[in-house]
């Protein structure tokens, strides 16, 4: 969890009357079950490029990977800020979220030995630490990881109908 709880804005105009606010430790949940993201970045061109990809919720923190020759990679050199999305697909039940964030390459040893460690628990991803990276026994290139810090959320609840914000201190 961020070491602060975020500002909690309850949309009105485009949430039921009788909806109220998912609390935050609701959303940190449905984040940290979710097991596939949808990561949007944006193309050096100005078009943007949307994929699925699994991500980990850390610490307040979403982590993926990404092998650098693919087109998600390249987009962050150029423009680190992404949005990461996860949530049910069905449209009268569930919560949605969307997380707007930067995303920063990590290469501390110890944060990936923990991030391998719920790669395997979690996805029976088996990879291992290496020179900043993950090292995949099915690939002979290192495996960038990058981590999103959360700078605005949005959940949208669907019964009732809600959308929340939660925005997090600079």
């Amino acid at each position: 969890m961020p070491a602060t709880e975020p500002t909690v804005e309850l949309h009105k105009g485009f949430s039921e009357p009788d909806a109220v606010a998912p609390s935050w430790a609701e959303v940190a949940e449905v984040l940290s079950r979710s097991e596939m993201f949808w990561l949007s970045t944006v193309r050096r061109d100005g078009r943007p490029h949307v994929t699925p990809l699994p991500a980990i919720w850390l610490d307040g923190v979403l982590h993926f990977c990404t092998g650098s020759h693919e087109q998600k990679f390249r987009n962050l050199e150029s423009n680190p800020r992404c949005i990461l999305s996860a949530g049910a697909n069905e449209f009268r039940s569930g919560l949605d979220v969307v997380v707007e964030g930067t995303a920063v390459r990590v290469t501390d040893p110890a944060r990936l030995q923990q991030l391998t460690a719920i790669w395997k628990s979690k996805l029976d991803w088996d990879f291992q630490v290496a020179d900043g990276g993950f090292g995949d026994p099915g690939r002979a290139a290192l495996v960038p990881v990058f981590a999103v810090t959360p700078t605005k959320v949005l959940a949208f609840g669907k019964n009732p109908y809600s959308q929340t914000r939660y925005r997090f201190p600079a």
